[in-house]
């Protein structure tokens, strides 16, 4: 499993990454991509739509079930990467390199984890 570094992520498997203080690109971590298998559908949410922290925003189907998605932070969706809704397998082939969604006026982001502190919490959920 892959935990860049330069990334922040969430106990529901989304990662985060800071473009500045206030905006950031979410998308589904590598642990989260393995664990649902090969996506066949991407949901993206709707431009200016609220993000919630902990609530679902979005939902992705694999050929083994629907999942939801959760925003790992507060926000406003700036912009959805359309791409994915044409080919969803990019999220299984370069998971942080398929971001989902981008926000804009970013807050509540203290709870995020460190890439060390998702890879032990990974673990732990195996376990």
């Amino acid at each position: 499993m892959k935990t860049p570094v330069e990334l922040k992520y969430s106990k529901t498997h989304e990662w985060v990454r800071f473009i500045s203080d206030t905006e950031a690109e979410v998308g589904l971590t590598d642990y989260a991509q393995n664990a649902l298998g090969d996506l066949v559908f991407v949901n993206l949410p709707e431009v200016d739509a609220e993000a919630v922290k902990e609530e679902t925003i979005c939902d992705v189907e694999s050929v083994k079930a629907v999942s939801d998605v959760y925003a790992p932070v507060n926000g406003t969706v700036s912009e959805v990467n359309e791409e994915l809704l044409d080919a969803p397998e990019k999220i299984n082939s370069d998971p942080y390199g398929a971001w989902l969604f981008r926000l804009t006026d970013v807050s509540d982001c203290d709870d995020l984890l460190d890439a060390d502190a998702y890879a032990a919490f990974c673990e732990s959920e195996e376990n």
